[in-house]
């Protein structure tokens, strides 16, 4: 994992990609992105297209201590590959939060969201103190269970009806990953 700077606008970097935290300077950007990237996105995911959708987002994983949110970006551009966000974050003896991400249309099949995701969760295991991360993940959206599967999450079981999705509630798959279960290879990545 590389140094990053008092200077540099990320947490930490990877090979190609840095994240970094969500401003509200980056609705622009983003909205554009989600605009573009809807068709990759639906049925799975709804992320906000408006400026004023974004403002709202922006400011519950920038303000609220129970959320953390992160935008994955290619190093070479600083342009948003993605996001993975971290919510419903528990202190205390349970240390643990529940992750979400997307990738938009231009990154997708680039590997950028694995690396990315692989920073997230050193992030979230060092500087962030947690012990456990978790992906509720719909049975038919394998790429979402390909990039946590490549992360080393171990599939923990299945929940019928768990999150209500695009009118309906949807049967999600229950991924998760301890600080235990990082490899070396991937601890050290």
């Amino acid at each position: 994992m590389a140094e990053t700077s008092s200077a540099s606008p990320y947490l930490t970097t990877g090979p190609r990609v840095g994240i970094r935290p969500y401003t509200y300077e980056d609705g622009e950007e983003f909205t554009e992105l989600v605009r573009r990237s809807t068709e990759h996105h639906r049925p799975w995911l709804f992320p906000p297209a408006t400026a004023e959708t974004y403002a709202m987002y922006a400011q519950k994983l920038i303000e609220d201590p129970t959320k953390a949110g992160f935008l994955v970006c290619e190093r070479e551009s600083g342009g948003i590959a993605g996001f993975i966000n971290i919510n419903n974050i528990v202190a205390g003896g349970f240390r643990s939060g529940a992750i979400g991400y997307g990738a938009f249309a231009h990154a997708v099949g680039r590997g950028l969201m694995g690396e990315g995701l692989g920073l997230v969760v050193r992030h979230a295991f060092g500087v962030m103190g947690l012990h456990r991360l978790e992906a509720n993940i719909q049975p038919l959206n394998a790429a979402s269970i390909g990039l946590v599967r490549g992360a080393g999450f171990r599939l923990e079981g299945f929940s019928p009806a768990f999150l209500f999705i695009d009118g309906a509630w949807r049967d999600h798959e229950r991924w998760a990953i301890t600080s235990e279960m990082l490899t070396a290879d991937f601890a050290e990545a």
